[in-house]
């Protein structure tokens, strides 16, 4: 933890000096390439030692099947690799690590250079393998019509901004950024005379990563007060148990599941302030003219603590994953999309049984959560009171339904997953395959 600290302390200095002395109108592409690579591969190194082998190993046989493979199977072949050397590694983590993680643990970034292989991979079998008529809209925009040069590819994997913590970027992205075409792209899709300006502003990431940095001071003193204070397996303490009513034990649920989550708060909002203070990362002016760099943000925390229903707070939480497990199986799996993608999800965060007990509920939520309101939804927007008390009452259950389903999240292992599940009687459980029994299957 202290590693990855100083890290990414140690990156977001590097990032502004990134951009002011290495900017487009100061460096060559190749010169912030080759930075932004060498300082990545620094930071591997430091944080992982040896283990950080397990990094390039994979970039190096990924850009082997990208200049080899057929492009209709480039993006298959890369898929099966990098999720099966992930997989390798996270079975690894089982038998060195026993449901611990130590400083030692480089999953981490093997999982986020996972992400930016397939998602590559996927976008240049769009750009050269597919017809655009044969692309979403979202799809065309990011195809990838040339395949990157060895310097291009090594910096948009391993570049310091984002090998320790991510997040996930489109290479189409990633690349005008390098290019200082970023900023420029996104500006040039308002109409600048309406406004007044004479030419295009230069908007600065100073306030954002000022904004994000205060964010992270208050997650690390959330993290270092209540976290510590409230730990998940107080919820299945045998004394606990018995003393307490069920209601009470679902009050301290919710606790102990908003205690943990400081720590990735914490994380997410640091790694997003890194990318900002290289200048990457803006993503748009709203309609007041304000300048928005969330491009790359992972949470929305607004949205995530006053979420009505459960689709809404997954949509927030770690929102570039949940982007690349949409590009790369939702969009594309030929049936269940909705079964495949929780369960790529899973296999994606490793072996441990509480992952697939998170995510097999987050399946079976996800459709009775679509069921109800379907179904139900449209008779409480006749009048205010009642879409207020509708969102009270969706509010509450959309926190107890999260809090419910990300405890084997953080329990790992099987004997404490199914003794907390039983101590809530399988209520929720229950409830989801009672409403998908009696609700008739409506269109969203």
């Amino acid at each position: 933890q202290i590693n990855f600290v100083a890290c990414q302390l140690f990156a977001l200095l590097a990032a502004f000096w990134f951009r002011i002395y290495l900017g487009p109108s100061h460096a060559s592409s190749a010169v912030r390439h080759a930075f932004a690579t060498l300082f990545g591969i620094y930071f591997a190194v430091f944080c992982f030692g040896w283990y950080s082998i397990h990094l390039f190993v994979l970039v190096v046989m990924n850009y082997g099947i990208m200049n080899m493979a057929s492009i209709p199977n480039i993006h298959r072949y890369s898929f099966v690799v990098a999720m099966g050397y992930l997989t390798l590694c996270h079975i690894s983590r089982i038998y060195i690590f026993h449901y611990g993680i130590l400083t030692t643990d480089f999953s981490g970034p093997l999982m986020i250079i996972t992400q930016k292989i397939t998602t590559l991979a996927c976008q240049l079998h769009d750009g050269i393998g597919r017809q655009a008529e044969e692309l979403t809209a979202e799809q065309n925009r990011l195809a990838v019509k040339i395949r990157p040069s060895l310097l291009e590819y090594l910096s948009y994997l391993l570049n310091f901004m984002s090998i320790i913590a991510g997040p996930c970027s489109n290479y189409k992205d990633y690349i005008a950024f390098i290019e200082g075409r970023h900023v420029h792209m996104k500006l040039l899709e308002v109409n600048w005379k309406q406004k007044g300006y004479d030419r295009l502003p230069d908007p600065s990431p100073t306030g954002a990563v000022m904004y994000k940095l205060c964010i992270t001071l208050v997650s690390l003193i959330l993290f270092l007060t209540l976290t510590k204070n409230f730990p998940m397996a107080y919820i299945i303490d045998d004394e606990f148990l018995d003393k307490t009513p069920f209601l009470s034990r679902l009050g301290y649920l919710y606790v102990v599941t908003q205690a943990a989550k400081p720590k990735y708060y914490f994380a997410w909002t640091l790694a997003d302030a890194v990318n900002n203070a290289a200048g990457y990362g803006f993503s748009g002016v709203d309609e007041r003219g304000t300048f928005h760099w969330d491009l790359l943000s992972n949470l929305n925390i607004w949205n995530i603590e006053t979420a009505t229903s459960f689709k809404m707070y997954i949509e927030n939480w770690n929102i570039q994953t949940a982007a690349w497990l949409k590009r790369v199986c939702y969009d594309r799996a030929p049936w269940y999309p909705t079964a495949l993608t929780f369960i790529l999800s899973a296999l994606w965060h490793g072996i441990y049984p509480g992952y697939y007990f998170t995510f097999l509920t987050g399946i079976l939520i996800t459709l009775a959560a679509r069921a109800i309101r379907n179904n139900c939804r449209h008779y409480f927007l006749s009048s205010v009171p009642l879409k207020i008390g509708y969102d009270v009452v969706t509010w509450v259950v959309t926190q107890l339904t999260v809090s419910y389903t990300v405890a084997p999240f953080v329990m790992l292992a099987v004997e404490p997953t199914i003794k907390f599940y039983k101590s809530m009687y399988f209520h929720m459980h229950i409830l989801c395959i009672l409403v998908l029994l009696v609700l008739p299957t409506r269109p969203q």
